[in-house]
């Protein structure tokens, strides 16, 4: 992985805006609608080399698929494993509990109204071993024809971590969440290794180590929060034992929805336990107004050694376009805490988390990206003088 040895990286969190015509073909193939699949699978690759294309254009240096071949970050794993053939899960958001009204808004969303989440009521195996395949290859293949002038620095691919998808989908087969747990990690150790072993680092989407405190244990005690969150880094951990820490990001999330968040749990509450996950870099959320003073975390957290952060400093959820002197800003109240050559640049989480979804206008995502391009060429300017 890529450090900021020279000047300060850019990157961003995975997904990326869909073209409509794969929003259309995705709907229908989630609705049970039937769907070519070689024409899927054509408009998925050529929807990967302009999202590709898009990302080098706006000057970003760690570009990945935008995450075009799935439904969402997470859910895009009842097609791959099998043993998830049970009833669909429900969730409470405990800060819309007192917001009923905001609550429909958020869960009437086009994209997470239609998600899919069975839950397992088998056990759990690779079903299908070539969609994480096809994804690197079709990243690959983008990737190369990227015009020397333009291209981009590294490559990054995504992929559910355990905790998350228990966190979907309710367990209805093994003993113990625990079982339950390493039960999805030793299967997604098929995905996580061939994107590895494709050379491309890997990141690991965790929002249960953060959302999961307001949504899957919102009834315990912190304290008892903080040991289910340990147990989903050790099986995060066994899943990636495999794995080179540097090949490694990891990305922390409270959830990427238009809602109050004032029952987030403070970063400074579970960032010790963050950083036992065996991924070097992490990315978090650092822009929004429930998290951006969190800065001052790492004023008394110490950065182990070989570990970098990739603060938000783009919102995901709002059409303004953060100016690039804020961008600096940003990246420079880290860099000044950890090092500059341990910051990246990202942005809060992604702008197309399940499809459909369009909190920002995808024209106005892309000039978010160059504004983020730019706020980092600034901020290199006083870092590296």
């Amino acid at each position: 992985m890529k450090r900021s040895t020279e000047r300060f990286l850019t990157t961003h969190t995975g997904s990326l805006p869909r073209p409509e015509d794969l929003i259309r073909m995705m709907y229908a193939k989630e609705e049970g609608v039937p769907v070519e699949h070689e024409a899927l699978a054509a408009r998925i690759r050529s929807a990967v080399e302009e999202v590709v294309q898009k990302q080098s254009q706006a000057g970003l240096d760690i570009v990945n698929d935008g995450e075009m071949s799935k439904p969402s970050y997470a859910t895009y794993v009842k097609d791959r494993l099998a043993g998830f053939g049970g009833t669909g899960n429900t969730f409470v958001y405990q800060d819309l509990v007192g917001f009923p009204n905001l609550a429909k808004k958020v869960f009437g969303d086009p994209g997470r109204s239609r998600r899919k989440t069975p839950g397992c009521n088998a056990a759990i195996s690779v079903r299908d071993r070539d969609a994480a395949r096809s994804d690197v290859e079709n990243l690959k293949a983008a990737f190369g024809k990227l015009s020397p002038d333009k291209a981009a620095g590294e490559m990054f691919m995504s992929a559910a971590s355990p905790g998350v998808i228990g966190l979907f989908f309710r367990n209805d087969y093994y003993p113990s969440q625990e079982k339950y747990l390493f039960a999805i990690a030793e299967a997604m150790r098929h995905e996580y290794e061939t994107v590895a072993k494709a050379g491309i680092v890997l990141q690991i989407d965790c929002p249960d180590l953060a959302m999961g405190r307001h949504i899957q244990y919102a009834g315990l005690s912190l304290e008892e929060f903080r040991k289910k969150a340990r147990l989903h880094v050790e099986a995060l951990n066994h899943a990636l034992a495999n794995i080179p820490p540097q090949q490694l990001r990891m990305h922390l999330c409270w959830g990427n929805y238009e809602g109050p968040h004032h029952c987030d749990v403070p970063l400074e509450h579970i960032i010790d336990i963050v950083l036992l996950a065996r991924p070097a870099a992490v990315s978090f959320e650092a822009a929004n107004p429930r998290h951006a003073h969190e800065w001052k975390v790492f004023e008394t957290v110490r950065l182990p050694e070989g570990k970098v952060l990739i603060p938000g400093v783009l919102e995901s959820k709002t059409n303004f376009i953060e100016h690039p002197e804020l961008i600096a800003q940003r990246i420079g109240r880290y860099a000044r805490l950890v090092g500059r050559e341990n910051v990246i640049a990202g942005s809060d989480c992604g702008y197309g988390t399940w499809v459909g979804q369009a909190a920002v206008d995808p024209d106005v995502v892309w000039a978010k990206l160059a504004a983020m391009a730019e706020g980092a060429r600034i901020a290199t300017r006083e870092f590296w003088k």
